[in-house]
C-alpha cells in the first residue's frame, strides 16, 4: 500500500490534520464509532475527556491490528465531543496522546454533538483505514 498526504499550496496550512490522504492499494477497513468504553462497557474516568481520547484510540487500535494493519492505516478520522470548548482546551495533552499513536495525521473532522449512546461519553471517533492486501 502506499500512501500520499496531500496539503496543497493555496489552503490553510494544516494543524492536527492532513487535508487529503491518497492511498493506492490495500483493503479499505471502515472503524465503526468508538467511545471510551473499555471491555467491560464502562466508560472510563467519565470527567476526563484527554483519559477517554486515549481508550478511544486503544479501542481503534484493536480494531485496526484484527485487520492486519496499524495505526498509521488509518485515512480518515471524524471526531464527535460533547463539548468543543473542553477539546480546545485539552489540545496540547490530545496531541500528546495522538502522537503516541499516530506517525502522520490523518485526515481529520471536529463536531461537537448534544449526546452519546452512553451518557458518560465525551468523545467517540469512528472513521476509514487502508490496510496492506498482502494476505
Amino acid at each position: 500500500m502506499e500512501k500520499e498526504i496531500l496539503n496543497p499550496d493555496g489552503l490553510a496550512p494544516p494543524r492536527g490534520f492532513n487535508h487529503g490522504i491518497k492511498v493506492s492499494g490495500g483493503d479499505l477497513l471502515f472503524l465503526a464509532g468508538q467511545d471510551g468504553a473499555d471491555e467491560t462497557e464502562t466508560i472510563v474516568d467519565p470527567d476526563d475527556v484527554v483519559a477517554q481520547f486515549e481508550q478511544v484510540l486503544e479501542n481503534l487500535q484493536t480494531v485496526v491490528q484484527e485487520a492486519g494493519g496499524t495505526m498509521n492505516d488509518i485515512v480518515k478520522l471524524n471526531v464527535f465531543v460533547a463539548d468543543r470548548d473542553e477539546y480546545v482546551d485539552a489540545l496540547d495533552d490530545l496531541g500528546e496522546v495522538f502522537s503516541g499513536y499516530f506517525d502522520d495525521y490523518p485526515t481529520m473532522a471536529l463536531f461537537e454533538v448534544s449526546g452519546f449512546f452512553k451518557e458518560d461519553a465525551r468523545i467517540e471517533l469512528e472513521g476509514m483505514a487502508v490496510v496492506d492486501d498482502s494476505s
